[in-house]
């Protein structure tokens, strides 16, 4: 098993990362990926499709479209879109500002206005057509720029469809920031590596997900499951690295592993 790991190196110089890879290409005759780079690499990735029920906690706003029906005492069969004060009109009924209410909460909402008037009835509301939220994805991402998406994107859907981040983007330190304060720092090595996704929030309209530069590298290769080079959070150990990778091959031997270190970006140091 061999180990080589990059030098800390100046935000500026970030690029080197490329010439990393190619130097581990000469060094070894492998050309290895960043590890979970192929993630981006399918088409459609995790973005929502628009027939997703919607979820309990989903926030209704201007734009969305909701069905009303009520039977009985009261005969409604309606489809409104909250307009841009975030309201629906319902005759008979009145104004209802319903924005800013959860999806659990809209049926008890509007009967609860409706009973004001009417008894003996039963209703129904569901969602038609979602509106549209706008996101801005910037920093070392492939595809940087506003984007319209689903309002039951998550950041990581968002990221499918920007490309993921770019060969000198982290896949480690990627923040999401609402209102100027950061709301969710996500790392995808605990998705990749743990199926761990609890920092993938749901986006809202306005958000920025800034993918900030790639992080130390090392480049794992030899008798491992997964050859390929990883970014560090910088406490990991040559056992946590090999884990990461999934663990030794069946035939590698135990006893031996080479590490070459470039020191001070002049000296390469081999340690067994």
């Amino acid at each position: 098993t061999e180990l080589a790991v990059q030098p800390e190196i100046a935000p500026q110089a970030v690029r080197l990362d490329n010439e990393f890879q190619q130097f581990i290409a000469s060094s070894t005759g492998q050309s290895l990926p960043i590890f979970g780079v192929n993630l981006f690499s399918q088409r459609g990735g995790f973005a929502p499709a628009d027939n997703l029920p919607v979820t309990a906690d989903y926030v209704i706003g201007p734009g969305d479209e909701l069905i009303i029906r009520a039977w009985g005492q009261v005969d409604i069969n309606l489809q409104l879109t909250v307009d841009r004060d975030g309201a629906i009109n319902i005759p008979q009924v009145g104004v209802l500002q319903v924005a800013g209410l959860k999806a659990s909460q809209i049926e008890g909402f509007v009967k609860t206005a409706i009973n004001r008037l009417f008894k003996d009835f039963e209703l129904n509301v569901t969602f038609g057509k979602l509106r549209s939220i706008k996101v801005l994805i910037v920093g070392h991402i492939a595809r940087p720029g506003n984007y319209t998406v689903s309002p039951l994107s998550t950041a990581l859907s968002a990221l499918f469809q920007a490309g993921g981040p770019s060969s000198v983007g982290s896949m480690r330190k990627i923040e999401v920031r609402r209102a100027n304060q950061i709301v969710s720092e996500l790392d995808l090595y605990d998705l990749l590596v743990k199926g761990d996704n609890t920092k993938d929030i749901r986006l809202l309209h306005g958000d920025i997900i800034r993918v900030l530069p790639m992080g130390p590298l090392v480049a794992l290769t030899g008798s491992v499951q997964s050859p390929a080079i990883y970014e560090l959070e910088g406490t990991e150990t040559i056992q946590d690295m090999v884990g990461m990778a999934g663990g030794l091959t069946a035939t590698a031997f135990k006893g031996r592993a080479t590490m070459e270190r470039i020191k001070d970006n002049t000296l390469r140091q081999i340690k067994e």
